[in-house]
């Protein structure tokens, strides 16, 4: 089967993008081509208009500061998964970045592009929402910034309107000091090429890695494909926040973090196994981001 006719349109500034989508109602934005291609070959989208992001080179960047951390939206997995500035500053993200698909796919996709689709399976989405990343919408009538926690309301539903456009993620670099901060971001899948099962993103942040014991001054974690959105486990962060970490707030947390999950089967994974995998995952990956905190790994 072959996409429906339609009409393409290539813009060159997030302005004239802007514009594109408040003109013709119900256009489709394409950036990396990995979702919307599949849908349309099927017909399962079928937009009169497509308005492709690839020639808006102001989206397509890595800033990293001292103060905050600035992607923007056409920034390909690639790119994010070799940024050794990234690498540096919050290497969750090419933590994540490495583990999407395989090297095509990271090649052509963007961060945008996963955001705005929105996927609870996404690696991004789940990231954006540990480190309290922010998202920039540009719209014809300008733009706002909406917090991770309130962009992803339900399933693959957002607060993204229909002219608007994914401009940047960014994310403060203050409450992750890279001297004592460590970051995992761990996944269970069955190939490379398939969605995970489940993946799970954590930070922690002592307060002296130089201590025997350094105390957990500081934990996030978000859980992927066990909600309808990211799930931040916040009753897991409390397990292992306010002393250094032991294999009894690490069990604590697990149990947390499996009873506010609220996952949908598959077919190689029941409800009850999700449950189960959330929260050996959240141990493993704070036990993971721990050891990276205080420099054992």
């Amino acid at each position: 089967m072959k996409p429906a006719a339609f009409e393409y349109h290539r813009p060159e500034s997030v302005s004239e993008a802007t514009d594109l989508l408040a003109e013709h109602d119900g256009a489709e934005l394409m950036a990396g081509n990995q979702s919307l291609g599949i849908l349309m070959a099927n017909r399962l989208a079928t937009p009169d208009h497509l308005v492709d992001l690839n020639a808006v080179d102001e989206l397509s960047y890595i800033d990293v500061t001292d103060e905050a951390v600035e992607i923007g939206a056409l920034a390909r997995h690639r790119d994010i998964e070799t940024s050794a500035s990234l690498a540096e500053a919050l290497p969750m993200f090419p933590d994540a970045a490495s583990q999407i698909a395989g090297p095509s796919v990271r090649n052509m996709g963007t961060l945008g592009g996963s955001i705005g689709e929105a996927d609870p399976a996404g690696n991004y989405p789940a990231v954006v929402t540990a480190l309290d990343g922010e998202l920039t919408l540009v719209s014809p009538d300008g733009q706002r910034t909406v917090p991770a926690s309130e962009y992803f309301i339900a399933y693959m539903f957002t607060e993204l309107e229909e002219e608007e456009v994914i401009a940047k993620v960014t994310v403060p670099r203050e409450p992750f000091p890279t001297d004592r901060t460590g970051m995992a971001f761990l996944e269970q899948k069955p190939a490379a090429q398939t969605w995970p099962t489940i993946s799970v993103g954590a930070a922690i942040r002592v307060d002296d890695p130089e201590r025997e014991e350094p105390v957990v001054e500081d934990a996030r974690v978000t859980l992927a494909n066990v909600a309808g959105v990211p799930l931040r486990a916040e009753a897991a962060e409390a397990k292992v926040e306010g002393e250094p970490l032991s294999e009894g707030a690490l069990e604590a947390a697990g149990e947390a973090a499996s009873e506010a999950s609220n996952p949908e089967g598959e077919m190689h994974a029941d409800e009850q196994y999700k449950r189960e995998l959330a929260a050996e995952y959240t141990r493993r990956s704070f036990e993971t981001a721990y050891d990276r905190a205080v420099g054992s790994q």
